[in-house]
């Protein structure tokens, strides 16, 4: 299958024919389908008046279970989002009603983030819409070939 990586890399093999550009198979393609898939995802949680990482902030409380609270610190490190990002979507979050944050009761100074009814019923209608979108991404690999693939790519991201 020839696509635009493939003609970079053959410009790289005609231009630069001592230079092996091999890796740019692999990063070339996960770039491309990184900005494929954030798309796609974007469209679903547009469709609930949520971004990427408001998703995954209400996600990362939703799926924490019942009382539904986490501190500041502990969402940024179950979550995909970074720590900078969690005081700025919080302050969002939270003029929506999606979260709550309250005095952390085992530290007087601290909080903790909680997601209020309004939030849960947000991410349980969005939740499976996510799952549908990313299923649909998915279509085209078997159940063995996502596997594998997630295999793959769980040993780049912790190498």
């Amino acid at each position: 299958m020839t696509d635009q990586v493939e003609r970079i890399l053959e410009q790289w093999r005609t231009e630069k024919p001592e230079l092996d550009a091999s890796p740019m198979a692999v990063i070339g393609r996960l770039s491309r389908a990184a900005l494929a898939i954030e798309s796609r995802l974007a469209d679903t949680f547009a469709q609930h008046g949520l971004d990427a990482s408001s998703f995954d902030v209400l996600a990362t409380l939703l799926r924490n279970g019942p009382p539904y609270r986490l501190t500041p610190a502990e969402l940024a490190r179950e979550s995909m989002i970074s720590t900078s990002a969690v005081a700025q979507r919080l302050n969002k979050l939270e003029a929506r009603g999606l979260v709550a944050r309250e005095a952390n009761p085992d530290d007087g100074r601290g909080t903790l983030v909680a997601l209020t009814d309004s939030g849960k019923e947000v991410i349980e209608k969005a939740l499976p819409d996510h799952i549908r979108t990313e299923r649909a991404i998915l279509s085209s690999l078997s159940r063995q070939e996502q596997t594998t693939l997630a295999l793959l790519l769980s040993r780049i991201g912790n190498a």
